[in-house]
């Protein structure tokens, strides 16, 4: 509502956004990025989900209502922005320790050691691309900071990451920039974090870990590189937590997970990257996760004695998020399934492809009508929720409704493409991994990774 706000006061109308107490914070550093820091507030006392019918309107009419009326009738107060440094101004000198405790305490740093992005380290960097330090991704909001390749190179170094990885860094930039993704939702309540997937012969240049302990830390590009996308979140975005960054509980970075092309070729499967319209080349896929969970011992000679329990694995991992099925973000649910390699194989050895695979999870992985309208009526309070009103109007596809059985099964996503299938992990052990996703907050984007023209040339020799 602040977006709209802005819109209004730019126009000359009055206006006041209503902000419950915890979101004080949030609304301040979010004014400051729409560039009208004085944008007016009402505060809501406590929580309106938590409140009884009564308690909220005797707040609403004895407090906020008050604070309502004087947004509307008085001008803001005038407030002076915090100004910033240029891109190229040295803001610090001295030693690894007062450099790393300078940045920590002007939330610079995650809290871990940075290396200090020295004006040689972000040089090294752009000799890597073929584009201009001052050229920009776009502006990001919360802050609406311009995402400049120089931005990406002083990030890249503080991460760890080492100057070959930068054409990935510029592509998950990329990435984070287009609208789709919709990066401006990084800071929401459910604290989602975005996996970053690669494809493509980089994994093999670049070194990427893509077999046992694949979510491990412990492999440089693997990690520096996951640790980059949250640095350049705080440091570019703008997201900071107590202020604009409101996760309830939060997820750290994770680190990069590359695919296994070796055995993806073998089964004759199609790439993450295929699947997004980018086969054969290197590229970056995201998309934000609320969180996952392990299956272990998906055991069964043939794909269809290991199906009954993925599908229900992948059903249980989903609640609330079932309103980016239907209501809010319609049809953008984007469930992610990590296969271990042999899981993969025999799922293949049954003759199946993937586009297979994940027409059984579509048809297979549901849960009742009755219990799906319950969880987003009573768990999410929707409004949107009845599904054969959904259908008859046309907002949502048939399947949803094919007879009025409460007990009939519907699907978790629109259509079978919908599900991601990502091929992983250990080589040997039978496992799968399935993150719910985080729908229209967090939307997958897959982006090409532009190497430079003597590339071959300029990778370190091993």
């Amino acid at each position: 509502m602040l977006r709209a706000s802005a819109a209004g006061e730019g126009a000359g109308v009055p206006s006041s956004t209503l902000v419950c107490e915890g979101f004080l914070p949030l609304a301040t550093a979010a004014s400051v990025g729409l560039g009208m820091p004085n944008l007016p507030v009402a505060r809501v006392l406590g929580h309106p989900g938590l409140q009884s019918s009564e308690q909220l309107k005797k707040n609403t009419l004895e407090f906020t209502l008050q604070h309502v009326i004087d947004n509307l009738l008085k001008a803001p107060k005038a407030v002076k922005g915090d100004s910033e440094p240029g891109s190229r101004d040295v803001i610090v000198k001295g030693g690894f320790d007062e450099i790393n405790d300078y940045f920590y305490q002007h939330e610079l740093s995650d809290g871990l050691p940075i290396v200090p992005p020295t004006r040689e380290k972000v040089e090294a960097f752009l000799r890597y691309t073929e584009r201009g330090p001052d050229e920009s991704l776009g502006n990001l909001l919360p802050d609406s900071r311009a995402a400049t390749i120089w931005s990406i190179a002083v990030n890249g170094v503080m991460a760890g990451c080492r100057p070959e990885y930068m054409p990935v860094l510029v592509a998950l930039i990329e990435a984070m920039a287009d609208h789709a993704y919709g990066v401006e939702h990084s800071g929401n309540t459910p604290g989602g974090e975005t996996l970053i997937v690669i494809n493509g012969p980089i994994i093999k240049q670049l070194g990427f870990n893509y077999t046992q302990g694949v979510m491990r830390d412990g492999f440089i590009a693997n990690s520096s590189i996951g640790r980059f996308w949250r640095l350049y979140l705080r440091n570019v975005a703008g997201f900071l937590p107590h202020k604009n960054d409101k996760a309830t509980f939060g997820n750290t970075w994770r680190v990069v997970v590359a695919e296994n092309e070796d055995v993806v070729k073998k089964i004759g499967w199609t790439s993450t990257s295929a699947d997004f319209g980018l086969a054969g080349e290197s590229t970056v896929m995201i998309s934000r996760h609320t969180g996952g969970n392990h299956i272990s011992s998906v055991s069964g000679a043939t794909a269809a004695e290991l199906m009954p329990y993925v599908c229900d694995a992948l059903v249980r991992q989903y609640s609330w998020q079932i309103m980016f099925t239907v209501g809010q973000g319609m049809g953008t649910l984007r469930p992610q399934l990590l296969l271990s390699p042999i899981i993969a194989e025999t799922i293949a050895a049954s003759g199946w492809s993937k586009a297979d695979l994940r027409r059984h999870l579509f048809e297979h992985a549901r849960m009742p009508a009755r219990e799906f309208e319950r969880i987003l009526r009573d768990w999410t309070q929707k409004p949107t929720w009845n599904l054969k009103e959904e259908h008859e109007a046309g907002r949502i596809p048939k399947v949803f409704h094919e007879s009025d059985d409460p007990d009939r099964m519907v699907p978790l996503v629109w259509k079978p493409e919908d599900i991601l299938v990502t091929v992983t992990g250990d080589l040997t052990r039978n496992s799968i991994y399935i993150f719910a996703h985080n729908g229209v907050l967090g939307f997958p984007v897959a982006k090409p990774i532009r190497l430079p023209k003597d590339w071959e040339r300029m990778l370190p020799k091993k």
